[in-house]
């Protein structure tokens, strides 16, 4: 079984563990969240997201971590790339509720198909709704003026 960090921006990251731990709730021994805050030195963050990793493999239960992070480029990223080794951490940037909830769910599986489960999730999960009109009915016209082109 693998853990997973999440490090993002405050308060994402313990948003998103709520909303996994709410769905999953035996996943709650195996998901870490650090919350970046605006005041705090990136160093800090690193010596945090370290104490977390070891916190997350120091059992013996998680064979590997998956880090997530809300976006590349940005300081929860970058202390990440710090962070991760590649072989028994690896790390995803732009992490959505469906990226971790489908990281949650396969979390048994080897890092490197966790890996590619977590990006299938998030690129799913993000789609465009269409407007329609209702079940068995025209839509009139300039009903929707602003939406004519979302179809």
């Amino acid at each position: 079984m693998n853990g997973i960090l999440i490090i993002a921006h405050a308060p994402l990251a313990h948003a998103l563990r709520s909303c996994a731990v709410h769905v999953f709730p035996d996943c709650e021994d195996a998901l870490a969240a650090i919350d970046v805050q605006p005041n705090l030195p990136p160093e800090e963050t690193l010596a945090t997201a370290r104490i977390a990793i070891d916190q997350l493999t120091r059992t013996g239960r998680h064979q590997g971590v998956l880090v997530l992070t809300d976006m590349f480029g940005a300081t929860p990223s970058n202390v990440a790339q710090k962070l991760v080794d590649g072989v028994t951490s690896r790390l995803i940037t732009g992490v959505n509720l469906p990226m971790l909830l489908r990281s949650v769910s396969y979390r048994d599986e080897p890092l490197d198909a966790l890996v590619s489960r977590a990006v299938v999730g998030g690129t799913q999960g993000v789609m465009q709704v269409a407007l329609t009109a209702p079940q068995n009915q025209p839509r009139r016209p300039n009903e929707y003026p602003n939406h004519d082109d979302q179809q």
